[in-house]
């Protein structure tokens, strides 16, 4: 089993920043991929950024230049730096690691901006 562990979410005044850590623990593989996916009320689970094992980083095109996705391979953790918050990005955010065995998710972490 894979457990993945979110923390750093809270409430923020608008352009404030926040950084999210999720560290995975358990029978860990070697992660293909890790990121971060978020939920605001009534709508679907969408992806916010991930990155790859060979480094490189997608963002979704409404938190490019605000948010930084980073990976710790030594701690098996990634984090995600977000700077320049707004209300829209208020939402539940969810870890996310994938190996060849399949995809985990870690419980939720909230965020909340608003002044």
């Amino acid at each position: 089993q894979v457990q993945l562990v979110e923390s750093g979410g809270g409430l923020v005044q608008p352009g404030g920043s926040l950084r999210l850590s999720c560290v995975a623990s358990g029978s860990i593989f070697s992660f293909y991929a890790m990121g971060w996916y978020r939920q605001a009320p009534g709508k679907q689970r969408d992806l916010v950024a991930n990155i790859i094992s060979g480094g490189s980083t997608n963002y979704v095109d409404s938190v490019k230049g605000r948010f930084t996705i980073s990976r710790d391979n030594a701690k098996n953790t990634v984090y995600l730096q977000m700077n320049s918050l707004k209300p829209a990005d208020t939402a539940v955010y969810y870890c996310n690691a994938r190996d060849p065995r399949g995809s985990y998710w870690g419980q939720g972490t909230q965020v909340t901006v608003s002044s």
